[in-house]
C-alpha cells in the first residue's frame, strides 16, 4: 500500500456488483484496494469458537477475492482493531458504505477523526438501505414511530432513481493490480468451521410471487432465506425492491420494515439497551433461569415453540412467525425480560441484526415502537392450529412430541395469560 492506493473498506456490502461506496471509489480515483477487518472488538464478544456467521463471512470474502483476482487484484483482509489499524494506514482515501448501528457509529467516528488529523478523506455512501436516516420523516421533520404511515411515506418518496443500480463493473479497471494477497484462514483468527448449511444467494421469484400466501406456514418453503444475504450485503438492497415492486407488495413491506426498525435505531439509539416505552422498563420480570434454559433447549411442552428453538439451534435460521410465538411465549408466558431472549436469537440467529432483531423483540414484548399491545398473548396451541395445522413442522423438529419422553407444558396457558396480564397492569398503571 503506498500514499496513492485508494481502500474500499467492506462491511456490511459484500459483494462487487450495484455497491454504492466501491463504485464512487473506483469512479474517482485509481489503484483501488479493497479490505475488510475482522473486528476484534466484535469477535472477543462471540461465546462460540465455530460460530457460523463467522464462517459464512469468511466464505463470502472467498468468493470476493476469487473474483478480484480473476480482475488483476486482490483483497487485504486483516485481524483487530480497526481504529488501530487505520492509525498505522496512509492511503490516497478511504472509501466505505454507512453502518448504522451504535458501536459502528462510533468506531467510524474515530476512523474519521484519525484520517481526517492525517490529511486523509474518509467517505461513505448509503448502500444497505433504499431510505436512511432522516429521509423518510413526518412533515415536521420528527421521525415516524408507527409502521404504517413510515410505509405509506416511504412508497411515496419513491422514485425510480432509488432503484437505480450502481455500475461498479464500468470501473473494474481501477483496481490495484496486485499479486494475491495472504488470506488468513478461520482458526489463524481464532475460530473453527461451522457446518451449518447457508442459504444460497439466489432470488427465487416463484417464492416472492407466493409470498403472501405463503409467508406464515413454517412447514412450506414460503419465504425467501434471503436475510443473512441481506445483512452481509452479499446481495443488493436495490435489486431486492424492485423485485418486491413487480411482484409482491407484501414481500416489498418485508424490506420496508427493516429500514423502519434501522430508522428507528438511528434516531433512538437508546433501545439497544432499553425499552422504546420507558414505562416497561418498570416491568417486574420473573426471569426464572431454569425456565429460560428449557426455552433456550426446546423443552417447553409447547410443541411449536420447541419446534422453533431446536430449528434456530440446529440451522441458525428460525422462520419469522415461529420468531413471533417463541417471542412472545417467553415475554408473556414466562415473563422473563425480552433482553435475555433479544441476546440468545443475538447469539444464534445467522442474519442477526440488532435493529430488526431489537425492534422484534420489543414488538413481541409491548415495549416498542408500533408494538403489540401488552395484552396481546399469543396461544401456542391456536397459533399452531392456524399455522401448523398438519403438525408437519412440528413432527420434523419435535419428533417426540405425543410420546412419554416429551415434557409436560412449563406453564398453563390461561395462568400465565392472567399473571402476565397482572403485572403488566400493575407496572404500566
Amino acid at each position: 500500500m503506498t500514499s496513492s492506493t485508494t481502500l474500499f473498506w467492506y462491511r456490511r456490502d459484500l459483494r462487487l456488483q450495484d455497491n454504492a461506496g466501491l463504485f464512487h471509489a473506483l469512479k474517482e480515483n485509481p489503484d483501488v484496494l479493497p479490505v475488510f477487518v475482522f473486528d476484534t472488538v466484535i469477535l472477543d464478544k462471540l461465546d462460540d469458537r465455530d460460530d457460523a456467521r463467522v464462517t459464512f463471512i469468511h466464505q463470502s470474502l472467498e468468493i470476493l477475492k476469487t473474483q478480484l483476482e480473476a480482475l488483476g487484484s486482490s483483497l487485504l483482509v486483516l485481524h483487530g482493531d480497526p481504529v488501530t489499524l487505520y492509525a498505522k494506514f496512509n492511503p490516497k482515501a478511504v472509501y466505505a458504505n454507512h453502518d448504522y448501528e451504535p458501536y459502528a457509529r462510533e468506531r467510524d467516528a474515530q476512523v474519521s477523526s484519525i484520517l481526517q488529523k492525517k490529511g486523509i478523506p474518509f467517505k461513505t455512501f448509503k448502500d444497505q438501505v433504499i431510505f436512511e436516516k432522516s429521509e423518510v420523516v413526518k412533515d415536521d421533520g420528527s421521525p415516524y414511530t408507527v409502521f404504517t404511515p413510515y410505509s405509506r411515506k416511504w412508497k411515496a418518496t419513491l422514485s425510480p432513481l432509488h432503484l437505480k443500480q450502481y455500475p461498479t463493473e464500468k470501473h473494474f479497471s481501477n483496481f490495484l493490480k496486485t499479486k494475491t494477497l495472504p488470506f488468513p484462514t478461520l482458526e489463524h483468527l481464532g475460530f473453527t468451521p461451522s457446518f451449518i448449511d447457508f442459504p444460497e444467494r439466489v432470488v427465487k421469484r416463484t417464492i416472492i410471487e407466493k409470498y403472501d400466501l405463503q409467508r406464515d406456514f413454517p412447514a412450506l418453503r414460503g419465504t425467501t432465506r434471503l436475510s443473512v444475504h441481506l445483512r452481509f450485503g452479499t446481495v443488493s438492497i436495490r435489486k431486492l425492491a424492485q423485485l418486491g415492486m413487480q411482484k409482491n407488495t407484501t414481500w416489498l413491506n418485508e424490506l420496508i420494515w427493516r429500514e423502519f426498525y434501522q430508522m428507528i435505531l438511528w434516531h433512538f439509539p437508546q433501545v439497544q439497551e432499553h425499552s422504546f416505552k420507558p414505562a416497561y422498563d418498570r416491568i417486574a420480570w420473573r426471569n426464572d433461569p431454569q425456565e429460560f434454559e428449557a426455552w433456550c433447549e426446546g423443552k417447553t411442552g409447547y410443541p411449536i415453540v420447541d419446534a422453533g428453538m431446536r430449528e434456530l439451534n440446529a440451522t441458525g435460521f428460525m422462520h419469522n412467525r415461529v420468531r413471533m410465538i417463541t417471542a412472545s411465549f417467553l415475554t408473556k408466558h414466562l415473563l422473563i425480560d425480552w433482553r435475555w431472549g433479544e441476546a440468545y436469537f443475538a447469539k444464534k440467529l445467522l442474519d442477526y441484526d440488532l435493529a430488526a432483531n431489537n425492534g422484534g423483540w420489543q414488538w413481541a414484548a409491548g415495549s416498542g415502537c408500533d408494538a403489540a399491545p401488552y395484552f396481546r398473548v399469543f396461544n401456542p396451541q391456536l397459533q399452531t392450529e392456524k399455522f401448523d395445522k398438519e403438525m408437519a413442522y412440528i413432527k420434523k423438529w419435535v419428533p417426540e412430541f405425543e410420546s412419554e419422553k416429551y415434557p409436560r407444558p412449563i406453564v398453563d396457558h390461561a395462568f400465565a395469560r392472567e399473571r402476565v396480564l397482572r403485572v403488566f397492569k400493575n407496572a404500566l398503571g
